[in-house]
């Protein structure tokens, strides 16, 4: 129940009438907090952002000023995370040579939204950063930029455009049919479901938790007497999902980062 209180008021779209609210799209639409009204105007969404930022970059200023040649727990915790991006994803995927020209671009964007994520099951914050588009799609269009000039840096414009677009092996009447297709893949479909999936899975994650959440509070504080032990239920199930958010906040930022590194291979490679 520690976040219930937080949850409600800013996520359950509760009114002024008693009764049960459900959750609704306004939850990722909050008023502003500051400057309302103003190009600077700030909500609670971009507050929650601002601390997550924030709180990302001392975590590492701390464990960079504090770093051992034998690390604690801290840092031990830090250097896993790092040698996890560094080796099972830019390695495994870009090979140990190429690795090292995105290595800082993948473990940014991994750290980034598995922080932003995480705001989303933290009391006091409750809404994940990426559950509104306009951040997935900024890192989407950062990863979808380094893809594309990875690809002009190795072949020239000419040369990344005819191994985009017409795929070796293939006879030439069916480039009639396949082109289209690489083309929207290659410049539209890769960046789009970049951003749909990172926002749609945050979305839903905090929906379910909200809907739980305000249940309970229902039916401990309002509902019929009898029908008060449908809470323990609810309060159980809030629960679990916040574990399983947990879960789909780290799956979502390695799902992210493993695509954006295979996008940056596809284009660097002679021929795929």
């Amino acid at each position: 129940m520690s976040s219930l209180a937080t949850i409600v008021p800013f996520a359950s779209g509760e009114s002024e009438g008693g009764g049960f609210h459900v959750p609704s799209i306004a939850d990722f639409f909050p008023p502003a907090v500051f400057f309302e009204g103003t190009v600077f105007e700030i909500n609670r969404l971009q507050l929650v952002r601002f601390v997550a930022a924030a709180a990302l970059i001392i975590i590492f200023v701390i464990g960079a000023r504090r770093a051992k040649l034998v690390p604690g727990r801290f840092q031990n915790a830090l250097e896993m995370l790092l040698d996890f991006v560094r080796v099972n994803v830019a390695e495994e995927i870009l090979g140990k040579e190429k690795a090292q020209k995105y290595v800082a671009l993948l473990t940014t964007v991994f750290m980034a939204i598995l922080a932003f994520n995480l705001t989303g099951v933290i009391p006091g914050l409750n809404i994940a950063g990426t559950s509104l588009i306009g951040l997935p799609v900024m890192l989407a269009l950062w990863v979808y930029v380094m893809y594309l000039g990875a690809g002009v840096k190795a072949h020239g414009i000419g040369g990344f455009l005819k191994t985009s677009l017409f795929p070796p092996g293939v006879p030439p009447f069916l480039y009639v049919l396949l082109t289209p297709v690489e083309f929207l893949t290659v410049f539209i479909l890769r960046p789009a479901t970049l951003a749909i999936r990172l926002m749609a899975n945050m979305v839903a994650g905090h929906l379910m938790l909200v809907l739980c959440f305000s249940a309970t509070q229902y039916f401990l504080f309002e509902a019929a007497p009898a029908m008060k032990a449908f809470g323990a239920f609810t309060l159980l199930g809030g629960f679990a999902i916040t574990l399983f958010e947990l879960f789909v906040a780290a799956l979502q930022a390695y799902i992210f980062v493993i695509l954006a590194a295979v996008y940056i291979s596809l284009s660097i490679e002679e021929e795929h």
